[in-house]
């Protein structure tokens, strides 16, 4: 005598359904670490370069600025202000109530020079001094001579951060945490 098994549908409904409800779970939870603790960016310009480069892909963590207000030499993620919808990648250079000057291709912080290793070659051009509002921080690329920052938009409204840049992830050959002062 021969016999069938059949199949049981109400386990493997059950199975199914088990499957789709963490399917719905982890991306629920996927979205809400975007949101609110760390996302990944993909830089696209050259004005961080030699810090950052094209096709870099850097984590950012969008949590910390809650805890710790923005410091001197910070990789940030910001919104244009000019274009909310886009990104774009800067070092913080002033902090509210800073005064900035920038003379011969030397940047000045409150009157005193500031070392500036990660800069790609002598800036161009004389700017301030301008004294960073209350609310604001004034950012600059790395490559100055090829950046839209804070001389070009201004000071940049801290509402305007999305986050710290913390490390390059991609390009494996470019993976490295980012410090502030690199």
């Amino acid at each position: 005598m021969e016999t069938f098994l059949k199949p049981n549908w109400r386990k493997i409904g059950r199975s199914v359904w088990e499957f789709f409800k963490t399917l719905i779970i982890a991306f629920v939870l996927a979205q809400l670490i975007m949101v609110s603790v760390a996302q990944a960016f993909q830089v696209e310009q050259y004005s961080m370069e030699p810090t950052l480069l094209p096709r870099d892909r850097v984590l950012v963590d969008k949590f910390f600025y809650r805890l710790r207000q923005p410091r001197h030499g910070d990789v940030i993620v910001l919104r244009y202000p000019l274009n909310t919808q886009r990104n774009y990648i800067k070092r913080i250079i002033g902090l509210p109530g800073d005064v900035l000057l920038i003379r011969d291709g030397k940047l000045y912080v409150n009157e005193r020079q500031m070392s500036e290793p990660y800069i790609n070659g002598t800036p161009q051009g004389n700017y301030g001094p301008f004294t960073v509002p209350e609310d604001s921080v004034f950012v600059m690329g790395d490559n100055r001579n090829n950046s839209e920052d804070s001389r070009a938009f201004g000071p940049l409204k801290k509402e305007f951060i999305v986050g710290q840049a913390l490390l390059i992830y991609w390009p494996i050959p470019h993976a490295r945490i980012l410090m502030p002062s690199q």
